[in-house]
């Protein structure tokens, strides 16, 4: 049985696969969605960015999971990629849902356009925080206004730390086996650290037709892409 470690994006908690997680179970395997510290209900503990890290690792090892897929979208991928070489044996295989691809020594932040600048001035005037976005930012991603209003209702701001605060690598995401989900309606397309990545031998791309949140707008479609990374 394979067992699948789920971890939401930026401002999310483990509720944001709650469409996904059925879909996993009825096809005999375990499912279990994360929240990092500082958000949903753990909104208010301290994290950084090794404490996302941290708290992957500690689920994964705490259950004694074997035979572990490891999910990460948009954020989540910066802590997924760090954790998956840190679970030894128990990695069968990444998948990163038009999510950050983690650099030794980079952050989050280093990854935009500016350099992180104008994400680093969001977080000084929100009291170190990523605030949470109005319903307008999520427009053009496939979703209905009621998704839209779900999403919002369920975020928290998300800590700035574990945006500004560099990766630790111990292995290179490249020598993992992995899959990554590019969102078609996400944007301007997966960028050169993706191209990069889709070049190592044991990675592949899957697609779907839709926006950065596929885990609301197309839960049946991404668990599908999902199982089909599991040998079982």
């Amino acid at each position: 049985m394979t067992e699948f470690v789920l971890v939401a994006g930026a401002r999310l908690g483990s509720w944001a696969w709650d469409e996904v997680v059925p879909h996993l179970r009825a096809a005999g395997h375990g499912a279990h969605p994360l929240t990092l510290s500082g958000l949903a209900e753990k909104r208010g503990m301290p994290a950084g960015q090794q404490t996302h890290v941290q708290d992957i690792v500690d689920a994964i090892e705490h259950r004694d999971l074997r035979n572990v897929i490891l999910v990460g979208h948009s954020y989540a991928g910066i802590p997924v990629g760090q954790a998956a070489g840190r679970i030894g044996d128990r990695l069968e295989h990444v998948v990163l849902v038009d999510a950050g691809v983690p650099a030794d020594g980079a952050s989050f932040a280093a990854g935009w356009p500016d350099g992180g600048a104008a994400l680093k001035a969001s977080l000084d005037a929100n009291g170190g925080f990523w605030a949470v976005p109005p319903a307008s930012h999520y427009a053009g991603h496939g979703l209905t206004d009621e998704q839209i209003a779900r999403i919002v209702r369920g975020s928290t701001p998300h800590p700035g730390a574990t945006l500004t605060e560099p990766a630790v690598l111990v292995r290179p995401l490249g020598e993992l086996a992995g899959t990554y989900v590019v969102c078609g309606l996400a944007g301007e397309g997966p960028g050169e650290d993706v191209a990069e990545l889709l070049g190592e031998e044991r990675w592949r791309a899957a697609g779907l037709d839709t926006g950065h949140w596929p885990m609301f707008s197309r839960p049946r479609e991404l668990a599908r892409i999902l199982l089909g990374a599991s040998p079982g």
